[in-house]
């Protein structure tokens, strides 16, 4: 089988191997392991490979397109000037290709969507990695992309993975998952003791729409109101700096810890021993940090985003934020104090959790393939 993945992830070529973002390629090398032959069109990067970053398992061919942007009037134009030819790029490959795989949401991705209509008896699956909820407030081309998918008209052939579960949708939605952990790493998890200092985690990006400084300040008003708390960063981003000079300049340096982007195995000592993570996006798909938390016993601290609510079953499996600080901080006091129903809701999201491992999201991947 030739296996098309069409992605607007970043790709890095050095000495014969191709990198990408690394919880990406782990992915995609379940998928690429059950396929012949395996062709990337994506935007590739001189950069430096990073700790983010993983090699497949099985090199792909790379088709190489430029990125597309229109933040800035420079880069509309350029982008403008691109897309013919990444519509021609995009309809040779989906010629040539048995399978089409499309990467969703982005602007990379919408091009897909639109090019994969000319191929209606090609069979076709799309991950679509953003917040299907059908309420929720989205740029345009987000929703462009969800109509197109969602169209049995225009998309056929096509099964699309999308998180959670939703009324009122057309045949081509699948309720899909995602995974990090396999069942050989069910190790026996000790129960958590819940004793103060609490340790809370932030995993991700430090970008606006995750609300870092959010998670600061709500630890900081834990330990204001004197209760031992300590808030440790894996990950990086561009508010880093501007993060790092509120907690100095708040005196906060003995209980925040920014340790950058670590491998896969730092992040997982650390879930290990964390109290709590601290996730107050402003949108999520599948936050796969929640599950991975989760399954090391953990409990999530979340916005109600997406399928959060549900992953954490409406509050009996973690803590749902309300963005409202007094209140926010109200609630996690209480909860605090509350010590069985902590061992409770840390056992309760361990057995969740540990259901959706990559050994049925291989499973699942061969079903779709097949």
């Amino acid at each position: 089988m030739k296996f098309l993945i069409i992605t607007h992830a970043s790709h890095i070529l050095v000495n014969d191997q191709v990198y990408s973002y690394a919880p990406y390629v782990r992915e995609m090398d379940l998928w690429n392991a059950l396929v012949d032959e395996v062709c990337v069109v994506a935007p590739v990067s001189i950069a430096a490979v990073t700790k983010i970053d993983l090699a497949y398992k099985k090199n792909p061919r790379v088709k190489k397109i430029s990125e597309l942007a229109f933040i800035t009037l420079g880069n509309g134009i350029k982008s403008l000037i691109n897309l013919p030819i990444i519509f021609w790029i995009l309809f040779i490959e989906m010629r040539r290709a048995d399978h089409i795989h499309l990467r969703c949401p982005g602007t990379i991705g919408l091009v897909g969507c639109i090019v994969q209509v000319l191929f209606p008896k090609k069979k076709k699956t799309a991950k679509y990695a953003g917040n299907w909820d059908p309420k929720a407030k989205q740029p345009l081309s987000y929703k462009l992309q969800k109509w197109i998918l969602s169209n049995t008209f225009l998309t056929k052939n096509m099964q699309v993975l999308v998180y959670g579960e939703w009324e009122g949708q057309s045949k081509n939605i699948k309720s899909f998952f995602t995974a990090s952990y396999w069942n050989t790493e069910k190790s026996p998890v000790p129960n958590k003791t819940f004793s103060t200092p609490y340790t809370f985690l932030f995993v991700g990006s430090l970008v606006a729409g995750k609300r870092p400084l959010y998670a600061i300040q709500l630890v900081e008003k834990l330990v204001k109101n004197g209760i031992p708390a300590s808030l440790t960063f894996y990950g990086d981003g561009v508010l880093r700096q501007e993060l790092e000079l509120y907690v100095a300049e708040n005196g906060l340096n003995e209980i925040i810890v920014f340790k950058g982007n670590q491998a896969a195995k730092e992040v997982k000592k650390g879930y290990q021993e964390a109290h709590f993570l601290l996730l107050a996006s402003k949108s999520e798909g599948w936050p796969k940090v929640v599950v991975e938390a989760m399954f090391w016993g953990a409990i999530p601290v979340s916005t109600a985003v997406s399928c959060v609510p549900w992953m954490l079953d409406h509050g009996a499996r973690g803590l749902l934020l309300t963005l409202d600080q007094d209140q926010d901080m109200e609630l996690l006091i209480s909860l605090l104090e509350n010590k069985p129903e902590l061992q409770k809701m840390s056992a309760a999201a361990l057995i969740w959790s540990r259901q959706y491992t990559l050994d049925t999201f291989e499973q699942e991947i061969s079903n779709l393939l097949q």
